[in-house]
């Protein structure tokens, strides 16, 4: 386990802003990621008939379709023991193979800290 106090305050934000989303949508998961500009997109998991999407999926789709060109940073906040495989491409397809992805707990306390590569 991680201090979370001990994080960078941009990436404390980003799993406090992915904690929040998980707790006020009711949802399994929640994210947010950091574009190359600052900016913060936070997501849901996505549970349709026809469509699927983790919320990490979600939160890099966001950022695609608001025009982000890269990621500094990925949080998820998850009771699944680590980022999936599938998570760890979406991030690494847009922010490259050394973009921190932050795993956190319900509570926010982060379990692991891990690169999308």
């Amino acid at each position: 386990m991680t201090d979370s106090s001990a994080l960078d305050p941009e990436d404390r934000k980003i799993v406090t802003l992915a904690r929040s989303a998980r707790a006020r949508n009711g949802v399994p998961e929640g994210a947010a990621v950091r574009d190359e500009t600052g900016r913060t997109y936070v997501a849901g998991t996505v549970a349709l008939d026809s469509l699927k999407l983790s919320a990490l999926q979600t939160a890099v789709a966001m950022a695609v379709a608001s025009g982000a060109t890269s990621l500094e940073a990925a949080a998820v906040v998850t009771d699944a023991g680590s980022a999936s495989e599938q998570d760890r491409a979406a991030v690494r397809d847009l922010g490259g193979p050394r973009t921190p992805v932050l795993v956190a707990g319900p509570d926010g306390t982060v379990r692991e800290m891990l690169t999308a590569g």
